[in-house]
């Protein structure tokens, strides 16, 4: 079972995640963030696990430290789901369209975090959510789940597709390379035995 379960408490969070790497792609995502619990439910229904996050932070602040603390803790419980990575496929990539946005995304379980994120947005909000906090969410998943992620939008004129584009493209990347390989489903994915 491709299963994790991270409770994380800070003086600014207290966060609860749980995923299943082999689900459906259900949610249940509350982080008092209404944009960004968005933005985690298409995370979940485009790499099909499911995933349910409780979040309570700071918000009187903003959001930022809830934004990250949730990518922090969403990498560690991918990071114990995928085990020693015995049998994934390992490598994913997406070139997604989202009415005017088109973002590309490629990504590596290495377990060597690296972010490359070339992504601008026309508008400092989305709402009331600020859109540097996407980036910040992706380094924190980035860096706890051990992943090489290369995120570039191409094209957009709208910043709510672009955000959500992004996240769908990692999402599908993802649900790619944690995928079983078929022809080799008993061997860690290197050369060097491990990852």
């Amino acid at each position: 079972m491709r299963t994790a379960q991270i409770t994380r408490k800070t003086a600014e969070t207290a966060i609860t995640v749980e995923i299943d790497l082999d689900g459906t792609g259900s949610y249940d995502n509350q982080t008092g963030v209404g944009f960004f619990d968005h933005m985690l439910d298409q995370l979940a229904r485009h790499a099909l696990i499911d995933m349910k996050i409780m979040a309570e932070g700071d918000l009187h602040i903003d959001d930022h430290h809830t934004v990250e603390d949730v990518g922090i803790t969403l990498g560690q419980a991918l990071t114990q789901a995928m085990g020693d990575k015995r049998g994934i496929l390992r490598y994913g990539a997406c070139l997604l369209p989202m009415d005017d946005a088109l973002v590309r995304t490629a990504l590596d379980l290495s377990g060597r975090p690296y972010l490359v994120w070339n992504v601008d947005f026309p508008t400092q909000k989305i709402g009331t959510f600020d859109v540097e906090l996407v980036r910040e969410f992706f380094q924190a998943l980035s860096t706890h789940g051990g992943i090489t992620l290369h995120v570039d939008a191409l094209h957009g004129i709208n910043s709510h597709h672009i955000a959500e584009a992004a996240f769908k493209s990692v999402a599908r990347a993802l649900r790619d390379a944690l995928e079983p390989d078929p022809r080799k489903s008993d061997a860690i994915p290197s050369t060097k035995g491990s990852l």
